[in-house]
This record gives structure tokens, sequence and C-alpha cells, in this order.
């Protein structure tokens, strides 16, 4: 006889996990696809979650601006 069977029905403790989505792109942000593309990071203006690629880009072509801006916010200032 088990201690689980005594205490009756038991509920998943695991919480459902939403998907983010990108502010500029709106596509998901999924570890698979974006680990080899440079990840993502927050935006400084709007704080959300943008793929590294729809950042808006620094004065050398390969490097981001600081503090991280996406393509949106610098759209609008």
């Amino acid at each position: 006889m088990s201690i689980r069977n005594r205490a009756g029905e038991w509920e998943s403790l695991l919480l459902g996990v939403e998907p983010e989505y990108c502010g500029v792109c709106n596509q998901v942000l999924y570890r698979n696809t974006t680990m080899l593309k440079g990840g993502w990071e927050r935006c400084s203006v709007c704080n959300r979650f943008v793929h590294y690629a729809c950042l808006a880009g620094g004065k050398v072509p390969y490097l981001k601006r600081r503090p991280r801006v996406c393509l949106n916010c610098e759209q609008q200032d």
C-alpha cells in the first residue's frame, strides 16, 4: 500500500508556459530557432523582448546600439 494511494488525487504543480513573441516581427522567441542567430534582448525603451536581428544597429555594422533599442522604438524617435 502506498502513501500516494491514501492521499487522493494529486494536482500537477507545473505552470503553463506561454511563448514570448518578438516585439518587432511578432515571431516566437524559441531557443532552438534563435540560438545560432544571436538570440534575443530586451529593448530598453519599450521593455519588450526582441530578436537580436530586430535591434537597431550601431556605428559598427555588426554591433548593435547601446543601450539596446528595437527598430520600432528607433523609428518613433
